[in-house]
């Protein structure tokens, strides 16, 4: 256990007692300039906006909490809060409380946590739709003129209601339960939501059932009631599953980022070098990191030089030299020689510490996008209430006054029956269904469609920021031109140039020799092979020596640019990298090399650009290179040598300013601005990292695809319209009906079949095959085996729990007992028709 010590005025106890999983709240808070602490937690269990309401409703309400940032896109929230006056247990207490799970968001047990309520959600789900079948075929003896009945001793029972009455106490107060706890919890604070609104609806449907069967079942029919009861709360269930697949993210991003810096270091103390972990070294202490190693710390060099790839700070592929004075940063790779370095940055203030604490407050901090449905039930569920409400007064004191007579039986049923026909099934499942039809779109064309905000906003974005190295670009050096002196063919240079580079690991080299065997040349052999970091390779061809590297280094060498140097200096003004190549001594020409710009990038911007959305550049390179770029793809704004914070800085500020943006990368340096962004798309050849912290995923390199992904969202999002249209003249009109008292719950039922039935057809149309009748059939049976698990005994032996026994039991089962029913409903001694 872990000890928090607060002020007494925090509670009747001068200090909070924490379970071991909560020791991380006890860790140094971060303080502002403001002077509040900030506390980052993984809240789980969210589905919608009401979610993010009551969250912002409960946690503002507590003394000393300053501000809340709710991100349901990550399922993160960020608290501002006085530490004199609150503690954080306080905070994930309260959260608790209202009914989420709190998580720290750095741990890995946070994602393996979130990966197991998935799986819960799915279990109750597939428990519910199990109860759903099982319901909708007693109900349809009933409505086959064959209601399920026994006869013992010249009487007879009817049956059918009373199996409903179990399966809806299952669904309400056992595979239902965590639903009813945060309903609880939010009435208690005063707040109403989607919770509160299905228990509402489902405890209709058990009071009606139960006055049914006990008080008066010629006024209320039971099985329709109890029904009612069972089918709500699975469609909430449903609700909730996808909710969490759509917007669950697999978020391991922090968790790969942070991972990236080595565990261990090879410090030099009292003049030997030893291994120790990262966590014990300290600052000023002296790290050297060999050829090939990643550098475990930030620091600055004090000896020796390399060529360090430093890709994930900059996104640029080009190696970056390193001598004594230059500073080094944990995570990147040193490609060549050995350096030692002096530990400038630990913990939280190293760079990749910084990186991931910008992705997590860029995901609190990303402007929250309410669902079009759920701003429809911000209205809806309070008028529902007050529907319900008004029809106890019209029946009762409103008919006393009219007709001096209180009609309770009418105000009860018309109270229920408002309570039932008011749940917004379809409206509920116009989002979800258009979402999945638009994401089956988009996967056929290569583009990943992961969370709402990709359907939800696409349609509204006004401004795209992009990447320059890897989305703009290649992402790679290439060859861009040659030039030979007079005499020298461009064979000749790149085959001399080649042959020099065969035996170099540096980016440079491998471009050159990728360059000669794709235009067929023969490299000859070298020998005599000598590399000079950062500085050239020279090499024997023959029996004559070559040397290939920066010209400055060949001029120092004794060899004379003479006319070239002109041109040398235009190739460098248009952001490229020039290579000299001398042969004795002589010059032979020069290579330029570059990230060529993607062949589609121009056409694809123009794409944008055609749907009103505005293209900026933001990269960490140098100005010459952005602007050389930038001119090439039709871009006029430019923002250059930018850090990853720098990059989330620039996203929130078009986002203050009123803009809608999408922001298009693929490197680590991305991943905080494609958090920020109100939607983010990576490339599907980036990062890990940049993937997972993106709402859309193109598989490839086709930049075009950024369009086609806006117009499947836009499409989506008016699909999600015309279901709403549709679901919403049901309820609109269900409601008022079902006040009057005259309607039956089974009318109820079958509005709601025929809505949700409607929003399919418009959501899929032709995309509705005979397949689908496959997965239900096998979604079934997967229910079993989640049932069996939820309610078997505990002397089944453990085989009977897994899937594929769990789902072939329950799948004879119910074919056995639906079937038996049939047999006993249509003619057996012992059934009795009423």
């Amino acid at each position: 256990m872990a000890t928090i010590e607060t002020e007494p005025r925090l509670g009747d106890h001068a200090s909070l007692e924490v379970t071991d999983a909560d020791a991380w709240l006890g860790q140094r808070p971060r303080i502002g300039d403001d002077g509040l602490a900030r506390l980052q937690v993984k809240i789980g269990q969210m589905h919608c906006s009401f979610c993010v309401s009551t969250i912002t409703k409960a946690l503002s309400r507590l003394d000393g909490v300053e501000d809340v940032s709710v991100s349901i896109a990550h399922e993160e929230g960020l608290v501002a809060y006085a530490p004199a006056r609150i503690a954080p247990q306080r905070i994930v207490d309260t959260l608790r409380a209202v009914g989420y799970s709190v998580r720290d968001p750095r741990k890995v047990a946070g994602y393996e946590e979130a990966a197991a309520e998935v799986q819960a959600e799915r279990d109750r789900f597939q428990v519910g739709l199990l109860a759903t079948a099982i319901t909708l075929v007693l109900m349809s003896f009933k409505w086959a003129g064959h209601p399920l009945s026994a006869s013992w001793n010249a009487h007879r029972f009817l049956y059918g209601p009373w199996l409903i009455l179990g399966l809806a106490i299952s669904m309400s107060f056992v595979v239902g339960r965590p639903i009813l706890a945060m309903a609880v919890a939010s009435l208690r604070r005063g707040i109403f939501n989607q919770h509160v609104l299905l228990e509402a609806g489902a405890f209709g449907g058990l009071i009606g059932g139960l006055l049914g069967l006990f008080v008066a079942p010629k006024v209320f029919p039971a099985g329709d009631f109890l029904a009612v009861a069972v089918f709500i709360t699975t469609y909430h269930l449903l609700s909730g599953y996808v909710s969490s697949l759509v917007r669950n993210r697999a978020s391991e991003a922090v968790r790969k980022l942070l991972a990236l810096a080595p565990d261990t270091a090879r410090v030099i103390r009292d003049g030997r070098e030893v291994e120790v972990p990262v966590s014990e070294v300290s600052l000023g202490e002296a790290v050297r990191v060999r050829p090939g190693g990643r550098v475990p710390l930030d620091g600055r060099v004090t000896s020796g030089a390399s060529v360090i790839d430093e890709s994930m700070v900059t996104g640029e592929p080009i190696p970056v030299d390193k001598a004594p004075g230059a500073e080094v940063i944990g995570g990147s790779v040193n490609q060549a020689g050995s350096v030692v370095f002096e530990v400038t940055r630990v913990g939280e203030d190293s760079f990749l510490a910084q990186v991931a604490r910008h992705m997590e407050e860029a995901r609190a901090l990303k402007p929250g996008v309410i669902a079009l449905v759920e701003r429809v039930l911000v209205v809806f569920v309070p008028v529902v209430l007050a529907a319900a409400a008004l029809s106890l007064l019209v029946w009762t004191l409103g008919a006393w006054a009219v007709t001096g007579q209180v009609d309770i039986a009418r105000a009860i049923f018309a109270a229920l029956a408002a309570l039932v026909m008011g749940y917004p099934c379809a409206l509920g499942m116009s989002t979800p269904l258009a979402m999945m039809r638009g994401g089956a779109m988009a996967a056929e064309q290569g583009i990943l469609m992961r969370s709402g905000e990709a359907f939800q906003v696409f349609g509204q974005i006004d401004t795209a920021v992009l990447d320059k190295t890897g989305t703009l670009t290649a992402g790679r050096p290439a060859v861009a031109g040659l030039l030979p002196v007079p005499g020298v063919s461009e064979a000749e240079l790149l085959e001399v140039a080649a042959g020099a580079e065969l035996s170099s690991e540096h980016p440079l080299a491998k471009a050159v020799v990728t360059a000669a065997g794709e235009r067929g040349l023969e490299v000859p052999d070298a020998s005599g092979f000598a590399s000079e970091t950062g500085q050239g390779v020279t090499a024997t061809l023959g029996r004559v020596e070559v040397a290939v590297g920066k010209p400055d280094w060949l001029e120092a060498r004794g060899v004379s640019l003479g006319a070239l140097t002109e041109r040398r200096e235009a190739m460098e003004e248009a952001a490229q990298t020039v290579v000299a190549v001398s042969r004795d001594g002589e010059l032979l020409g020069l290579v330029a090399i570059a990230d060529e710009v993607k062949p589609d990038a121009a056409s694809a911007l123009a794409m944008l650009q055609a749907r009103g959305i505005t293209p900026v550049m933001v990269t960490g390179d140098n100005p010459r290179t952005a602007k050389a770029v930038a001119a090439a793809v039709g871009i006029d704004q430019v923002h250059s040598q930018v850090l990853p914070e720098g990059k989330a800085a620039i996203v929130r500020g078009l986002q203050r300013e009123g803009h809608r943006v999408v922001m298009v990368g693929d490197g680590i340096n991305d991943a905080p601005a494609l958090t920020q962004a109100d939607i983010g798309v990576a490339i599907g050849a980036g990062t890990d990292i940049a993937i997972e912290s993106a709402d859309v995923v193109l598989v490839g390199n086709r930049l075009s695809a950024v369009a086609d992904a806006r117009d499947i969202g836009a499409n989506s999002y008016r699909k999600t319209r015309q279901n709403l249209a549709i679901a919403f003249s049901f309820n609109g009109i269900g409601v008022p009906l079902a006040v009057t008292g005259l309607v039956q719950p089974v009318w109820a039922m079958v509005a709601m079949v025929t809505s949700v039935s409607l929003v399919l057809a418009n959501s899929f149309g032709a995309r509705l095959t005979g397949g689908l009748a496959t997965d239900i059939a096998r979604f079934l049976a997967r229910s079993a085996a989640s049932a069996l698990r939820m309610f078997g005994p505990g002397n089944l032996p453990s085989w009977a729990f897994s899937r594929r026994a769990g789902a072939l039991v329950g799948l004879v089962a119910l074919s056995f007992a639906l079937g038996a029913s049939w047999v006993v409903a249509l003619g057996a001694p012992v059934v009795g028709h009423i």
